[in-house]
């Protein structure tokens, strides 16, 4: 025991005669990585599925690294994804009075927590544990379309009354790990300044817990362009939840387009080029 105690208070000290802590602030673009079909592109004359990955954007991140030697540290980091549009309904009938105009992107906030290692005094990467602490993806959604015949009956509306829809929905997922790596390289200013360069890969994908209607306007009009009705978030059309829960499981008869509807994974995964500024603390003295 006594000598697993003197061990261990002598890789302490030899830690502590080491000490080096920098931190890093950077921002980057990321495309897409093992993309998945996000919606459908629909014309008079075909259907075309379209891919991509939430994790497609500009981020901005803050780092800071202790090194326990020469070699060997450990990266904790905070970000933020500002994600790109992605299509996932886009509909244009004009012969059916159709338009369809629905994108969604990534708003997240993440954290890191990586060993860190030099190849040479310059050339470094990282490894570890990718986590969402916040954020969603908004989905902002134009409609325009006609009733079906079997709506214009139950509302007592004649052939040709159509309505436009436009509402912002919020979408939020369970606790998610990934992974993420990095190689990188260092450009010296000076003793404590550094300019690095490093491609970063994220893998993740969150499944869908809840999401709830941020905004919402729908207006009725009959054929003429006469508008009959107006439905807001405190007046919601039948059909329509303004929250959803997501789960794995729907009893038997549960409507699926109920309030309650089946989950599924969402991409976020990506893979992307970063640039930034470090800066090295002095290392501690040797004792």
């Amino acid at each position: 025991m006594k000598q697993r105690v003197i061990l261990l208070v002598g890789i302490l000290i030899s830690t502590m005669s080491y000490a080096q802590f920098e931190i890093s602030a950077g921002t980057g673009y990321a495309i897409g990585s093992a993309e998945m079909k996000l919606g459908t592109e629909t014309t008079t004359t075909s259907v075309e599925n379209t891919y991509g990955s939430y994790g497609e954007g500009v981020n901005f991140q803050l780092r800071g690294t202790y090194f326990f030697n020469e070699k060997v540290g450990l990266d904790v980091g905070v970000g933020y994804l500002n994600g790109v549009d992605h299509t996932i309904s886009k509909v244009d009938i004009p012969s059916l009075n159709t338009d369809v105009d629905a994108i969604a992107r990534g708003r997240a906030y993440g954290a890191t927590v990586a060993v860190a290692y030099k190849f040479t005094d310059n050339f470094y990467g990282r490894a570890g544990a990718l986590l969402k602490i916040a954020g969603k993806t908004e989905a902002v959604v134009y409609r325009k379309a006609p009733f079906t015949e079997a709506e214009r009956q139950e509302n007592g509306l004649p052939e040709g009354s159509y309505s436009e829809t436009n509402y912002t929905e919020d979408f939020h997922g369970k606790f998610p790990l990934g992974f993420v790596g990095a190689l990188g390289y260092k450009f010296p200013i000076d003793n404590n300044f550094s300019i690095y360069v490093e491609a970063e890969y994220y893998g993740i994908s969150l499944k869908r817990k809840d999401s709830e209607l941020q905004e919402f306007n729908s207006d009725v009009f009959l054929p003429d362009g006469t508008q009959v009705a107006n439905y807001t978030l405190d007046n919601l059309p039948e059909g329509v939840y303004k929250k959803i829960t997501y789960v794995d499981e729907l009893e038997t008869g549960e409507d699926p387009e109920g309030p309650r509807r089946l989950s599924q994974k969402v991409p976020y995964s990506s893979f992307g080029i970063n640039v930034g500024l470090t800066y090295k603390f002095k290392k501690a003295a040797k004792q």
